[in-house]
């Protein structure tokens, strides 16, 4: 079911590709308020900028909460099962009950990790999230996990094959991102790596984080046991709407987690305590404790407005947009790596100084980012050619004085 106001939007865009003038106007008005910013953005990979109507959203879930107190619990639990689904279906899940909600992406890890009743060997790159890197480290110094790190190449990249052929019987679990945080890096051929981990007995958890939204995902298809990600980025959902996903096959295994509370409980509001547990059906085991129900609704819009447009034609869009400001960056001089296929939302500016360079930019109304020596640039779909043009004379600018 689309909302009413995306319904409007879409029946003036129709199904062709989408251009600057049908993006401003039949898109950008659904972004007034974010749009009243007086600064360029191309931060989109860090944080997406919201729809109006996920302030209305919100607005639902705390009327709801003013007007019938602990009777919204069924409407809460409600849309509880439509975030599920609306994730399912935007990542490839067979059922919605595989989604499993988190507040980040991180406790989505956690969770996996306390699957095991025993230390473990974990497989992983040195490109992974901070997060995610942080608490492996900390369960490798707590005597958790024996923790092995695949390493990039001369050019910052992952291979495919040195990742396989890290992945030795012994291994219990692999993790790994399907778009890689800090360079865009797609990891080309991931379902191999996939197949392989299952072939020495491994687990695979793959972060999907930077690639919902800007390339096809489809974990089914991955067969993959586990992913994670969340609704910060290009979703445009905010911080606290993550999820993890447990595979159909993991779930009839009967694995479980530490990371438990009386929502995975079988019937939790019967308020029976039965010894030994009995939890409730497929995913649901996976929940924990009384969920925040508000991030089902601040994150609804994002994912209704990914969903209606499709992220087929969204990706289409962002190549234009990237290879257009590629261009513009190498009137200037400057390199950039990204724009195509192999890369996902953002380009890639290498400086050594590159967080200086960042908060210069800032300082000139150009919101971008940056990761240890390389600058990241991403536009979204709300991002203009003229904006785009400035944010390259600027960025000129700043390094010519560097």
């Amino acid at each position: 079911m689309i909302s009413s106001y995306l319904e409007r939007a879409l029946q003036y865009l129709g199904d062709d590709a989408l251009t600057e003038q049908a993006v401003h106007l039949h898109i950008a008005p659904l972004f007034s308020q974010v749009l009243s910013r007086d600064e360029i953005y191309l931060a989109n990979h860090s944080l997406g900028r919201p729809l109006d109507q996920a302030m209305h959203d919100v607005a639902e879930g705390l009327s709801l909460w003013q007007h019938r107190m602990d009777d919204a619990w069924d409407a809460w639990l409600t849309e509880q099962q439509h975030y599920r689904a609306r994730i399912a279906a935007l990542i490839g899940a067979p059922r919605a009950d595989c989604v499993v909600p988190k507040t980040s992406a991180g406790q989505g890890l956690r969770a996996v990790l306390n699957s095991y009743r025993e230390p473990i060997r974990v497989v992983t790159t040195r490109g992974e999230f901070d997060s995610i890197d942080f608490i492996l480290k900390q369960y490798q110094a707590m005597g958790r996990i024996a923790l092995h790190y695949v390493e990039p190449n001369a050019a910052g990249d992952y291979d495919i094959e040195a990742l396989i052929a890290a992945i030795t019987p012994g291994t219990d679990l692999v993790v790994v991102s399907q778009v890689m945080f800090a360079t865009a890096q797609i990891l080309a051929n991931l379902e191999h790596l996939i197949r392989h981990g299952h072939d020495v007995g491994a687990r695979v958890l793959v972060d999907v984080y930077h690639a919902v939204g800007v390339i096809p995902v489809d974990v089914g298809h991955l067969a993959c046991d586990f992913a994670i990600g969340g609704s910060y980025k290009y979703l445009r959902g905010g911080p606290g709407a993550c999820w993890l996903y447990v595979s159909p096959h993991s779930i009839s295994q009967g694995l479980i987690t530490l990371d438990t509370g009386w929502f995975a409980k079988a019937e939790p509001f019967a308020y029976a305590r039965p010894d030994p547990l009995r939890f409730g059906a497929g995913g649901d085991a996976w929940l924990e404790s009384t969920p925040p129900v508000l991030t089902y609704y601040q994150s609804r819009s994002g994912q209704e407005f990914l969903a209606a447009i499709g992220v087929e034609r969204l990706r289409a869009y962002s190549l234009g947009q990237l290879q257009w400001l590629k261009q513009a960056l190498a009137a200037h001089g400057i390199a950039a790596q990204g724009a195509d296929h192999r890369h996902g939302a953002f380009l890639c500016v290498h400086h050594p100084k590159a967080p200086e360079i960042a908060r210069g930019l800032k300082v000139l109304g150009i919101n971008i980012d940056a990761r240890g020596e390389r600058l990241r640039l991403c536009p979204d779909l709300l991002n203009t050619n003229a904006e785009l043009a400035t944010a390259a004379d600027k960025l000129a600018g700043l390094l010519q004085g560097a």
